[in-house]
């Protein structure tokens, strides 16, 4: 218990009666000799704060943060010690440092709980009052945000913290220097016509397939000699596939099926990699089914989406992009940034899934890549081995 003649208790029960200069006065000795406790400096921030000293109040907790850089109680005093000042900026971002750092602190005081919630409002309102701001501003230079393009909105977005910076993460091989896109428009290729003109005959080929269910394997499968998948959706039927190709090599008996399929995927910019490519196969989505966020192994490649029998509610996101997917309409997006699709229909979902270099690849770049990734696929395979794959 604390002892009734401390300068701590005295310097506490007279802020409780609201004479700060009571409370000072016992504890600007200590301070100077240099023996204050962190909860004596922050007594003597709020007592040289009801003084309307702030410059003594700021010194206080300045030295509380020098030697405990996360204590909340410092930390949303100088954001209110900023906002007294008229400074909602500089506030903001002392209460957005005690919020960060809240999570890590345990359980914490009802006093410091209520503190923090005022801090979360106060920076909700500078937020809001941020972007009315903006809004003027942009206005009167001429700039209607709902007329920009993507990019444009994207970014505001991101600055109001409605969205998150969406990047590459490949869960196998970075390439640098790729552009941080998520969708690739249609009209972008030149090959997008002809694959789009044959959505009908690929479809008309899809009608056995989908009667026959035994034919169908789980898309997410564990692999031998490898740790199980960490999947919402590990060996469920209801996301599976139907391979042409798969690691690089055509399946006969199901590609033999679909000959209006193969020579539509003929002529495209398919990576031609031993081991690896063309990656070639009908994605299957059941109705109710959600595949959570998630990320692909390299950013070299594209994917691909030819949707061919879609009905209602069936979504695609791609970073802070969500779109209809819409029957016969291509989706070209990069797959190493977050991406999530959903089939909230009560009927089931197809698409036809392959993957294209990149067109910001230079041949000689496609050319080093395929001889990377075919090495990358060798390693640890015997000559005995390749002879009898």
């Amino acid at each position: 218990m604390t002892d009734p003649a401390t300068p701590q208790h005295v310097a506490l029960a007279a802020l409780r009666r609201g004479d700060g200069q009571a409370a000072r006065a016992v504890l600007d000795p200590v301070e100077r000799a240099g023996q204050a406790t962190a909860q004596m400096r922050i007594l003597l921030a709020q007592a040289c704060a009801m003084l309307g000293d702030a410059a003594a109040a700021h010194r206080a907790l300045e030295s509380v943060l020098a030697a405990e850089p996360a204590n909340l109680y410092a930390l949303i005093m100088r954001g209110d010690l900023l906002a007294a000042a008229d400074d909602p900026r500089a506030a903001v971002s002392w209460y957005e440092a005690a919020l960060r750092h809240a999570p890590l602190a345990g359980r914490l005081p009802q006093d410091l709980l209520d503190m923090l919630r005022r801090a979360e409002s106060a920076v909700a309102r500078a937020g809001a009052a941020f972007e009315e701001h903006l809004r003027r501003h942009l206005q009167a230079s001429g700039v209607a945000p709902e007329r920009t393009d993507a990019r444009f909105s994207e970014a505001l977005e991101i600055l109001a913290g409605r969205a998150q910076v969406q990047l590459q993460q490949p869960t196998s091989f970075y390439y640098p220097g790729l552009s941080q896109r998520a969708f690739f428009e249609r009209e972008e290729f030149a090959w997008v016509p002809a694959l789009e003109a044959a959505t009908a005959a690929i479809r008309d080929e899809l009608e056995a397939l989908l009667a026959s269910d035994e034919v169908l394997a789980p898309y997410v499968a564990a692999e031998a000699n490898r740790p199980a998948k960490r999947h919402a959706l590990l060996a469920d039927p209801r996301w599976s596939a139907f391979h042409l190709y798969r690691g690089g090599v055509l399946v006969p008996e199901n590609a033999s099926r679909f000959p209006a399929t193969m020579a539509a995927l003929a002529d495209l910019p398919i990576p031609h990699i031993a081991g690896r490519s063309p990656m070639a196969l009908f994605s299957v989505l059941r109705p109710g089914t959600h595949i959570p966020p998630h990320h692909g192994m390299i950013n070299t490649r594209l994917i691909c989406h030819l949707p061919l029998i879609v009905p209602p509610r069936c979504h695609l996101r791609v970073g802070n992009h969500k779109r209809v997917v819409e029957q016969g309409r291509t989706m070209i997006f990069d797959d190493t940034i977050e991406h999530e699709a959903w089939n909230e229909s009560e009927q089931t979902r197809v698409v036809l899934l392959f993957e294209v270099w990149r067109p910001d690849l230079s041949p000689a770049e496609r050319e080093g890549l395929t001889a990377l990734y075919e090495a990358i696929g060798a390693y640890g395979i015997t000559a005995e081995d390749q002879a009898g794959a």
